[in-house]
């Protein structure tokens, strides 16, 4: 079988890859032609032949090697079948990748809308698009099999340039200083080009005392949404009640009497307003971030779990609903900054484009392994505390 790609496909890494995908699959590859770019510019372009001892096992290379943009040369038309009930898909299905894909349908490539891995891909009058499993409705054209799918690979080559850190390349032993420089130079960048920002955030910006920083941002207008989950919100409004956070002081780092309960009486006082607006709207809440987005009429979403005390009215424990919400706040984002939350930022990660790049900071390097493992290509580590972070954040775009 012969498979194509087109692409920077040397710099990018993609062609190791590739090779590495045949041969620990036990199969054997054979270069037929590979016509290297002469310049920065220009895309290098190279056709293999892979062979396997039996077709199934072909087939599975095959397939590995379309989630990084290989795609046969036969000019085919893509194969449907129709989806048997509502939330079910052909056996056969092709899962889509966080790539830009088009499928061939009478003789035409058509691009798929709203780009996001682990979809199906449905055509209806003409169109692609990808659709989660559980919104397939029964008799709708369901893209399956390999054939007549094209994948563009993410080897766009890296300028060399003042943003030298947005590689894939994990490690703590960088300038935490430079590195804000840099962030807050791309964050500036995109919001001066009417790009929007969205920020991913866990409870650690309010537990490393940088809840002002945070609302500083919001304030100064650089974020156009905050995807959450239920503790960020309540830590905020505790601390802008009782200036703890998890019963800790952030004045003086030491568990205060009583503390424990401080969560806990900031939700109550939040339920009893009739949630965060309401209390903002009474003065209950006069800082802090989530004063700052209602403040500044932000959209947020606090997506629950299993674990969230109370909750707060706000916290969506539909989970279904929390990641349609998600989904509605990313379409159309330019930059996505994860701080400090892997379940989240991966999550979030899984529903975006491999076009937008999603920078993600957290003092754990294996959340950004995590997020690599799971296709995010577009992933930009940062290793660092996250609240030293957003101070220097803040000192660079809020003087």
């Amino acid at each position: 079988m012969f498979v194509e790609a087109t692409g920077h496909l040397i710099d990018s890494g993609l062609l190791s890859r590739a090779l590495d995908c045949v041969t620990h699959a036990g199969a054997r590859y054979r270069i037929v032609s590979f016509d290297i770019g002469e310049d920065a510019d220009e895309p290098s372009r190279l056709r293999m032949e892979v062979t396997a001892t039996d077709s199934a096992a072909l087939d599975t290379i095959l397939e590995n090697l379309g989630t990084l943009g290989f795609s046969t040369p036969d000019e085919v038309d893509a194969s449907f079948s129709e989806a048997p009930c509502d939330g079910v898909a052909p056996g056969d299905f092709y899962s889509t990748t966080n790539l830009p894909t088009r499928v061939r349908m009478n003789g035409t490539w058509i691009n798929v809308s709203q780009q996001r891995m682990d979809a199906m891909i449905v055509v209806s009058d003409g169109a692609a698009r990808c659709v989660k499993l559980r919104d397939l409705a029964a008799g709708q054209a369901v893209v399956v099999g390999q054939d007549g799918i094209r994948v563009t690979p993410d080897t766009k080559k890296r300028e060399v340039h003042d943003f030298a850190f947005m590689s894939t390349e994990i490690s703590s032993e960088r300038r935490v200083e430079h590195q804000a420089k840099l962030l807050a130079a791309l964050w500036q960048d995109t919001k001066r080009e009417g790009g929007r920002v969205i920020v991913v955030a866990g409870p650690v910006v309010v537990h490393a005392g940088q809840n002002d920083s945070f609302a500083a941002l919001i304030d100064a207008g650089f974020i156009d949404g905050l995807l959450a989950g239920n503790a960020l919100a309540v830590h905020d409004v505790e601390a802008v009640l009782y200036g703890t956070s998890l019963g800790v002081s952030l004045e003086t780092g030491e568990p205060v009497l009583h503390g424990h309960m401080h969560h806990m009486r900031a939700i109550n006082a939040v339920r009893a307003a009739g949630g965060l607006a309401a209390a903002v709207d009474k003065g209950l809440l006069t800082t802090g971030v989530m004063h700052a987005l209602v403040a500044n009429k932000v959209p947020f979403c606090l997506a629950g779990s299993i674990r969230d005390d109370g909750p707060l009215p706000d916290t969506e424990m539909d989970l279904v609903v929390a990641q349609e919400r998600y989904a509605e706040l990313l379409v159309d984002a330019s930059l996505v900054i994860v701080l400090g939350t892997m379940l989240h930022g991966i999550g979030v990660g899984n529903m975006l484009p491999a076009s937008v790049p999603l920078v993600c900071v957290d003092i754990q390097p294996t959340v950004a392994t995590k997020l690599a493992d799971r296709g995010s290509s577009h992933n930009i580590p940062i290793v660092t505390d996250v609240g030293l972070f957003l101070l220097l954040l803040r000192q660079e775009m809020c003087p």
